[in-house]
């Protein structure tokens, strides 16, 4: 017995003319059927059957011609093709045995959903485009904001001519609004910096920052150099282009300032077992004014595997990494260790079993918690115990599994399904306040070292983190 498996994407329907293998398989699936035209090319590919076997009094739709999305767990597609498959083997002699999946009576996959909505395959296109569009804009408005500043010197210098007051009219309805505001606005931020310290707010927390750095030869240097600021035209483009830390396009980061209070560096590590780790981490954080732990996890950890004796697993366990496998494992790894104090921060290099991982992050930090309160708590106490913990936790987990799909491959599941489940746990998130810890670290260094080249590496890098957010956009998240 044959079976064919194809994909949707054959060409026009002309094309199954060629392809002899429909002549000669007693069955064939569309594979991917979850793609744009999948619906169409079963019908097309079931028409040709009909016509290859001359069967022409008999439906389309009763050709044995199956829709599958193999990558979706418990496909009922996929289902009905084995059940198909399995009484046609009954036919030729295999003995029968009763089964237990339920039995699907279509011929393709029902209820399937991209991660990402119909109608925005263009994404990536269309931030291309606005940026590019943007780009446009900001060199238009440079111009006009230079025009606008040379009129308005020879208007002060000839008040007289109407000409010259017409023109600076017209030329201050060209200015975009956005554009007059942060040239109106440039006083103030510039006398800010100028200041002794920066006051400003993440969170509603008030944020009090040095904005001068002494030399070793006492000279005062300031922690941001300000633009020349003459010709409004360059201000413009400084402020559209690049702007100062803190303020759109964000350019020189986030925040107005960096953090004085933490180093941003970690201490990596991770070999053996949870305790040789863990001893391992305490001699590292020694002495430290922040613990900020970065986790490694061994390749048997990494596929999502337990410890066992096969000897393609032995000789992995604690190599280049801890070996985890249970809560326990994770409890030993970072006693010892605050998880909820301000100071502590984790990071876990961890992408396919993420979920799995994290969770048994999050229990072990609730523990400690409870361990300390020295007594079993009530419910209620657990419960607010429970939500200051999730509040309080630092640390990322990096979960990027496109950038494993291309660099790394530690993949065990499909890229749809760990898609969904970065979306689920970022959504979990949102409900249960984890405000301190990232539920993904979008890396590109990977990338890298499997072979691309900067251009490469950046462009998916980019590409993987506005994935990532249109995929989460698509749940209508505000």
């Amino acid at each position: 017995m044959s079976l064919y498996v194809m994909t949707p994407d054959f060409g026009a329907a002309s094309q199954l003319e060629k392809i002899d293998m429909l002549d000669l398989a007693d069955v064939v699936a569309i594979n991917k059927f979850e793609r744009r035209g999948g619906e169409d090319a079963r019908r097309d590919v079931a028409r040709q059957l009909v016509r290859n076997r001359e069967q022409f009094g008999t439906p389309w739709q009763e050709m044995p011609v199956f829709g599958t999305s193999a990558a979706r767990f418990n496909d009922d597609g996929v289902t009905a093709l084995y059940q198909h498959l399995k009484e046609l083997l009954f036919g030729r002699g295999l003995a029968s045995f009763p089964g237990v999946l339920p039995q699907v009576t279509g011929r393709a996959s029902t209820g399937l959903t991209s991660v990402l909505p119909k109608g925005r395959e263009r994404y990536l296109s269309e931030i291309a485009e606005s940026v590019r569009g943007y780009h446009a804009t900001t060199a238009e408005q440079v111009g006009i904001a230079r025009r606008r500043q040379h009129l308005s010197t020879v208007h002060t210098l000839l008040p007289a001519e109407a000409a010259v007051a017409e023109l600076l009219d017209k030329t201050e309805g060209e200015l975009a609004g956005d554009v007059r505001d942060l040239l109106d606005s440039w006083p103030a931020t510039r006398d800010a910096y100028r200041g002794d310290e920066l006051v400003y707010h993440v969170r509603d927390k008030e944020i009090r920052t040095p904005l001068t750095r002494e030399t070793l030869s006492g000279s005062r240097v300031p922690r941001v150099a300000l633009p020349r600021d003459g010709d409004d035209g360059e201000l413009v483009r400084f402020l559209r282009s690049e702007n100062l830390p803190g303020a759109f396009p964000y350019t020189a980061g986030v925040f107005p300032l960096k953090r004085t209070g933490e180093a941003p560096a970690r201490m990596f590590a991770g070999e053996g077992d949870a305790f040789r780790t863990n001893r391992r981490f305490h001699l590292l954080s020694t002495g430290q004014p922040a613990t900020r732990l970065s986790t490694a996890f061994d390749s048997v950890t990494l596929y999502g595997r337990d410890p066992d004796q096969r000897p393609d697993i032995y000789g992995k366990v604690g190599t280049s990494g801890v070996s985890i496998a249970t809560l326990d494992d994770m409890r030993e790894l970072y006693a010892g260790f605050d998880l909820c104090a301000p100071n502590t921060s984790v990071s876990m290099t961890i992408n396919g079993p993420a979920p799995t991982i994290l969770a048994m992050f999050l229990n072990t930090a609730i523990d400690q918690q409870v361990d300390a309160l020295g007594r079993t708590p009530t419910d209620e106490e657990y419960t607010q115990i429970r939500a200051r913990t999730l509040s309080t936790v630092r640390g990322t987990v990096q979960a990027d599994i496109l950038k494993e799909d291309q660099g790394q491959n530690t993949c065990i599941f499909s890229t749809d399904f760990a898609l969904r489940c970065m979306a689920d746990i970022q959504e979990w998130f949102i409900d249960q306040r984890v405000r301190n810890f990232y539920s993904v670290s979008i890396s590109g260094y990977h990338i890298a070292e499997a072979g691309a080249n900067p251009i490469s590496q950046l462009a998916f890098t980019l590409a993987n983190g506005f994935t990532y957010v249109e995929a989460y956009l698509a749940r209508a998240w505000t």
